[in-house]
């Protein structure tokens, strides 16, 4: 028997196989899951799209600024006087190419209530704490010199139209009002929005990340009502604090709101894998209002309950705490508290230019290292049902397609040959399978395009000043590829972190022992040179920040603002 018939023999027992009734069950549960994911994916669309209609319906009705809220009259100076301090607080690490517009987007928020911008950073050795450090210098100067110009440009105004008649006073009159309004307004950029840069110093019992949004905490103001944490990565809307802390106006019942970013691949496999290992999450939360998830990247909540320790969350936290949105999400389950993701709270999320596949793993290490980390024996219950749940389903996911390839395999070789299916003992069963996933495939993709595509275009509705984003560069085979590796490797990466029970995130190795870190090992600078994901630099020289001044950058982005791109570097 040549090589090729024995290759062929192997193809053709397989594929009747493949044909036994557990492995069409298995090929029929991996339908299931693919519609199941676009039905999901379906009604996320649902409601995104229904915040959509809302926009366009406000603006529509002649309220331009319905990005920022519902309605028109709370924009107005006396509900704006009323509203809550809220303070932001930001754990650093590094510096990438995104952080810069990152932070402009944070820092020019449109909240008309008193905030503060806590940048937490563990050194200042860190490439981030000079970085950061020269963008509020640059926003305070900018602030300044627009004073100082302003009042010379009246000033020879004034002189101007000074004379001795009635049309002068009067527009004198107009010219002292209009000095003292901005002069307000100018007053209110200084002292209502501060920023400042926090050294935190290493952590010893938790998370650096942790650590510094305790530390955060720890020097929010004392007026402060509600405290919201940010990643660096993440990139706010001009009305994002003010929908956040509204929704929390509300409900005082709420105990976290959150929200969820809009990854944007930067077009290597890595980066859609990660792309499509948060797609499938983004359901959870599309709820437009209670959920049960948790995003660390973005939690708005009470800042007494960090002043008061209420349900012990800086206890659990700064007591081992490797995971915050896990950790607090166990006590909102514990306590019965309420999670909320308004509609509004989703973010663009520019991927590095140069994630590749290594960094992709390693991100993927972290996120079922995350699963190894528990508050309580109830927290380790969900914990390891998630862990379970996921891995049965990736690998249900990706069983199909093996089966399917096998028989595509043995009808190309079939037809190669000339011959039929009857004589080589073959059931049609094989291609009808075949057939089946595809559609469901395809319906699949479907969903998922549209729910980014919505996105996509509600995230263009509430960054109107922003260049807009497109999906014109999403390649969807590697999205395609991309769902067959992350599928496949997710299990892989839990079962490696369970019995590794250790992870290298962002230069520091962190060790877990009874779901608590017990042991950090810095490995000062002699680590990995960037972060995993965001492509940041980690130690040493970084790459400074462009010469532009704060306002110019606004300028230059409003100069972009109709060109269409991918995302703004």
């Amino acid at each position: 028997m040549s090589s090729f018939d024995s290759v062929d023999t192997f193809l053709f027992a397989a594929s009747k196989a493949c044909c036994s009734p557990i492995a069409v069950f298995i090929q029929i549960q991996g339908f299931f899951i693919c519609l199941i994911l676009a039905l999901g994916w379906a009604l996320a669309s649902y409601v995104r799209n229904k915040e959509i209609r809302r926009i366009k319906e406000g603006i529509r009705s002649g309220n331009n600024l319905a990005f920022l809220c519902y309605d028109i009259n709370d924009l107005e100076h006396s509900n704006q006087v009323k509203l809550p301090r809220v303070s932001v607080v930001m754990p650093l690490k590094g510096f990438g190419e995104h952080n810069l517009h990152n932070w402009r987007s944070q820092i020019t928020s449109l909240y008309g209530g008193p905030l503060e911008f806590l940048f937490v950073v563990e050194g200042t050795e860190d490439p981030a704490y000079h970085a950061v450090s020269r963008l509020l210098k640059d926003f305070k100067d900018e602030v300044q010199v627009l004073a100082f110009q302003f009042g010379q440009v009246l000033t020879i105004f004034i002189s101007v139209i000074k004379q001795e008649s009635v049309s002068g006073y009067f527009l004198l009159f107009l010219s002292m009002l209009l000095i003292k309004s901005i002069s307000c307004e100018l007053k209110i950029l200084q002292d209502d929005v501060e920023a400042k840069v926090v050294v935190a110093g290493l952590s010893t019992t938790c998370s650096q990340k942790i650590h510094n949004q305790l530390v955060g905490v720890e020097k929010m103001h004392k007026d402060t009502k509600y405290v919201l944490f940010l990643d660096d990565d993440v990139r706010l809307h001009p009305g994002s604090i003010g929908a956040l802390t509204a929704e929390m106006e509300k409900n005082p019942d709420i105990f976290i709101q959150t929200g969820y970013p809009l990854d944007l691949p930067s077009g290597s496999l890595g980066s859609y894998c990660i792309y499509e290992y948060h797609m499938p999450c983004s359901m959870g939360f599309a709820t437009g209002g209670k959920t049960f998830f948790l995003w660390g990247g973005c939690m708005m909540m009470h800042a007494d309950d960090f002043r008061t320790n209420r349900h012990g969350v800086v206890s659990a936290l700064g007591d081992g705490g490797y995971s915050d949105d896990m950790t607090l999400a166990a006590i909102a389950g514990a306590h019965k508290r309420l999670i909320t993701s308004p509609p509004v709270a989703v973010f663009p999320h520019p991927l590095a230019s140069d994630l590749n596949f290594g960094r992709y793993w390693n991100y993927l290490r972290k996120q079922t290292f995350v699963l190894e980390s528990y508050a309580t024996k109830v927290n380790w219950i969900m914990n390891r049902a998630l862990f379970s749940t996921h891995c049965y389903l990736s690998w249900g996911f990706v069983a199909p397609y093996i089966m399917s390839g096998i028989h595509v395999a043995a009808a190309l070789r079939l037809y190669s040959k000339g011959y039929s299916f009857d004589e080589a003992a073959l059931p049609y069963t094989g291609l009808l399978l075949v057939c089946c996933l595809a559609i469901c495939t395809v319906v699949e993709l479907l969903s998922m395009w549209n729910l980014t595509r919505i996105e996509v275009q509600l995230c263009n509705l509430l960054s109107p000043e922003a260049p807009p984003l497109s999906l014109a560069s999403y390649n969807w085979c590697l999205v395609f590829i991309a769902m067959l590796v992350d599928n496949f490797l997710y299990p892989i990466s839990a079962f490696r972190s369970h019995f590794s029970q250790s992870i290298n995130w962002s230069g520091i190795r962190y060790h877990l022992k009874d779901g608590k870190i017990h042991k950090i090992e810095r490995s000062k600078g002699k680590g990995p040179k960037f972060t995993d994901l965001g492509g940041k630099h980690l130690y040493g020289k970084n790459k400074a920040p462009n010469n532009y001044s704060f306002l110019q950058s606004l300028s230059r982005s409003f100069v972009l603002w109709r060109q269409p791109k991918k995302y703004d570097v």
